[in-house]
């Protein structure tokens, strides 16, 4: 049995601005990961590609308002920071 990956943990070093904020890319990255996992089957954000990300745009959030795909895309931006890979943005 192998042990969820902590998003937490793997923003902590990325996340500035407000308590707020900071729980809100939390929840967000935490809710892509949920969706692309059970997709994809990639757990960490070290195995999505750039198919996943567009995928989970173009799919989960093509309801959405502009400005929560903005914010997602602020997220995203903080994951690829984090990784230092910029590849998983088009």
């Amino acid at each position: 049995m192998s042990k969820q990956f902590d998003m937490t943990l793997f923003l902590s070093g990325v996340l500035t601005g407000s308590n707020s904020t900071q729980q809100r890319h939390l929840r967000q990255a935490r809710i892509m990961q949920m969706a692309i996992k059970q997709r994809w089957c990639n757990d960490s954000p070290w195995t999505w590609r750039a198919k996943h990300v567009d995928w989970y745009f173009r799919v989960k959030l093509k309801e959405h308002s502009a400005s929560t795909r903005y914010y997602y895309r602020l997220t995203t931006l903080l994951i690829c920071k984090r990784m230092n890979n910029y590849k998983l943005l088009r």
